[in-house]
Parts: C-alpha cells; sequence; structure tokens
C-alpha cells in the first residue's frame, strides 16, 4: 500500500510533460501503465487499481505522494496514519459549525476542517466564520461605540454637562478583537465537548470520500468519511478592473481587525455591507464617503434604500450618487488618491482619502473592460447612448 508519507515508491516516477499535463506512471511494464485518477490494470490482471495525487505532483523534482486504491474497498486504502469519520465538514463557520454539532449529538464521528485564507492585506482569525469574525458581530460592537457617541452628543439637551466626546479606535478595536477571540475559543471548547474533532488546516480533495489538508507549516493529513459537508461561505473580491485597487485598498476582511483608525475613507459600493460599515465610520466623528455607481440597496424596496441613504446624509455620509472609481493612487505622503468619473456627466473627479474600502456588487467584479462598467452604470441610471 503506498499513501501520503514524504517519500517516492521505487516503482513509481512522477512525469510532467510540456504541455504542463501530469502523468504517472509506474516503473512496470506497458500494460500497468495509467494516467493519475485512471485505473492500473494488476499484473495478473484479475483486478485493477486507480491511482490518486494527493500533493507535490507537478513541481518539477518534488517527491509526489501517491495513493492506489482498490475497486473493491468502499473507501479508500490508505496508510495507517489516515483518520476515518462518519461525518467531514469544510467549514467552520455558523453553517458548518451548526452541522457539525448536530450530527455529533447524534451519535456519529465528526470532524471539522476550517482554514482562513489571510486577505491580501494580512489579515487573518479563527474559528467561527464570516458572522463572529469579520461580520454580524465586529460590526455591532462598532456600531453601539458610534451610538454611545451620539448619546453623549444628546445628553447636554437633556442637562448633562459632558465634554465634547473623543473617540479611541485603538481602545474599541482591542475591545472588540477581544470578545471575538473569546468566541473563538468557545467554538473550540464547544466541540471538544461534544467530541469534535476540529483541524486547522486547509483541505483539497483526493477522491469522494477522502481529503488532503495542509496546515499553516505544510505538513499533510489524509481524513476520509463516510460523508463530507462543503460550508465554506464566502470571501470579498477586489474589482481587478479599477487600476491598483489591490495594491491599496481593503475590504470588510479587514476594516474590523484595523489597529489604527481608518481616517477619511472612501466606501465603494452601496450593499448593505458598505452602507453599515460606512454609518459606524461615520458615528465614531470620522470622515466618510460612500461612492454608489447605479442604486443604495439593490435588492431592497427602494423607498426604504432611498430613507436610508438620506438619513445617512443627514448625519454626515457625503454621497457620491452615478459615479465610479477608475483608478487609486498613493501620494507621497501615504495618502491615497482616487479617480473617479460621474456617469451622467462623463465628467471626471479626484478625491484624496486615507483608506479605499471596497463593498462592491458581484455584477461589478464580472465587467471586462471599463467601457462595459461605464455603459452599464449609465444605462441603470436612465441614460443611454445619444443621450
Amino acid at each position: 500500500m503506498w499513501g501520503g508519507g514524504d517519500y517516492t515508491p521505487a516503482s513509481l516516477t512522477c512525469l510532467v510533460s510540456g504541455s504542463g499535463q501530469t502523468t504517472c506512471t509506474p516503473s512496470l511494464p506497458p500494460a500497468c501503465w495509467g494516467m493519475c485518477g485512471h485505473p492500473i490494470p494488476s499484473q495478473d490482471g484479475t483486478s485493477s487499481w486507480t491511482l490518486y495525487h494527493i500533493g507535490n505532483c507537478g513541481l518539477l523534482g518534488s517527491r509526489p505522494r501517491l495513493l492506489l486504491v482498490l475497486p473493491s474497498q468502499r473507501l479508500p486504502l490508505t496508510p495507517a496514519g489516515r483518520q476515518c469519520y462518519d461525518l467531514l465538514v469544510i467549514g467552520g463557520g455558523s453553517g458548518g459549525l451548526a452541522c457539525a454539532k448536530e450530527a455529533a449529538q447524534l451519535g456519529k464521528k465528526v470532524a471539522v476542517v476550517d482554514y482562513v485564507e489571510p486577505s491580501p492585506r494580512g489579515t487573518r482569525w479563527g474559528l467561527g466564520g464570516t458572522c463572529v469574525n469579520v461580520g454580524c458581530i465586529p460590526k455591532k460592537l462598532m456600531h453601539q461605540a458610534a451610538l454611545l457617541g451620539g448619546m453623549i452628543h444628546d445628553a447636554s439637551h437633556y442637562g448633562w454637562k459632558v465634554a465634547q466626546p473623543l473617540h479611541d479606535w485603538g481602545k474599541m478595536a482591542e475591545a472588540v478583537q477581544n470578545h471575538v477571540k473569546s468566541l473563538n475559543w468557545g467554538h473550540r471548547v464547544q466541540l471538544q465537548d461534544r467530541k469534535v474533532k476540529y483541524f486547522n488546516f486547509k483541505a483539497s480533495f483526493v477522491n469522494p470520500h477522502m481529503v488532503c489538508g495542509v496546515s499553516k507549516g505544510g505538513e499533510e493529513t489524509l481524513l476520509s468519511a463516510d460523508h463530507i459537508v462543503i460550508a465554506t461561505g464566502g470571501r470579498p473580491r477586489y474589482p481587478t478592473h479599477i487600476e491598483d485597487a489591490l495594491e491599496y485598498g481593503i475590504t470588510s476582511d479587514d476594516i474590523f481587525w484595523l489597529k489604527e483608525s481608518p481616517g477619511k475613507t472612501l466606501v465603494v459600493g452601496a450593499s448593505y455591507v458598505a452602507l453599515e460599515c460606512a454609518g459606524f465610520l461615520t458615528g465614531l466623528g470620522l470622515d466618510t464617503t460612500v461612492m454608489i455607481r447605479s442604486v443604495p440597496l439593490r435588492a431592497f424596496d427602494q423607498q426604504m434604500a432611498s430613507l436610508v441613504t438620506e438619513h445617512m446624509a443627514v448625519h454626515g455620509t457625503r454621497i457620491l450618487r452615478g459615479c465610479t472609481p477608475l483608478r487609486v493612487e498613493k501620494l507621497s505622503d501615504g495618502r491615497l488618491q482616487v479617480t473617479w468619473v460621474d456617469l451622467a456627466s462623463d465628467k471626471k473627479d479626484t478625491g484624496t482619502f486615507d483608506t479605499v474600502l471596497w463593498a462592491i456588487a458581484l455584477l461589478v467584479l464580472e465587467m471586462k473592460t471599463k467601457e462595459e462598467l461605464w455603459m452599464v452604470g449609465r444605462r441603470q441610471l436612465g441614460f443611454h447612448r445619444g443621450d
């Protein structure tokens, strides 16, 4: 039995063709050769084996991890170190954790695999998924901080003599992050209490009943299960059609984990993520601008959406309507200069910010060129070619 150890069986070689196609060829008679993932007849012709890659193949000079599987086995034969489960859940967010804990409560042997790929800015977090780490929980805590500032401001109208409030972003961020980390630990304890095994590594499928997990240190682990649930959720994406958006911008993955104040901020987008972030940034006393390409909160009732943006504008958030960014440049003082175009007049304008936060709808991300983006925005605002 060959498996995932750090060695190359003497009877196998791994070749990479000029086209980049990886071929595993046993050093056996030609009748026994086969492609990776295809049956390889045994020498006596009575049965066939299947060859699988589980890592490193495709890298010239690397040692391939190889696995032979007998067709008579319901689950693949693997090295002695493989761990087997009734249920394997890939993803440690709200859905994945609920699924794993419920299955364990019903007496199943369960494991959870969870790994956070750092954001382009290097932000990372623990178990619990988007809601706990970069969504509902930190967002509500920061909104609460903003509401407290508003209450202090209003207090003078009710007879309270209070000094002008001054917000300390660093102190708030530390408190929010400590609370989030306590929730990360709580989820791990809950899994342990229910005898659910937790693995912090990135998983990829070897076959329908097996995954190979790679830890931050590069160590590989094989896990097999009767059933595998994928509950990986989603992550923000950058608008790659906008020049240097990835280089200089951040997303909601980063805003809740900043150690220092984002300062004057441009929020690009009009989703609920964009408006929520802009709302608490304004409430914390920061100069905040929202750039809206077409309409706010597209999937929601537009009368209510208009009330939301009007309320935000009254309370200090600047709203740029019918505009889309073209590029971001970093100035010599470290600030960011954003160039955008007004889709109604085709006039370009610029502004300088400390932080640019991308919270753009998927439709924008799917545009192939700036011209396509430009024309879609104009149509949604009611402008057509020739207007």
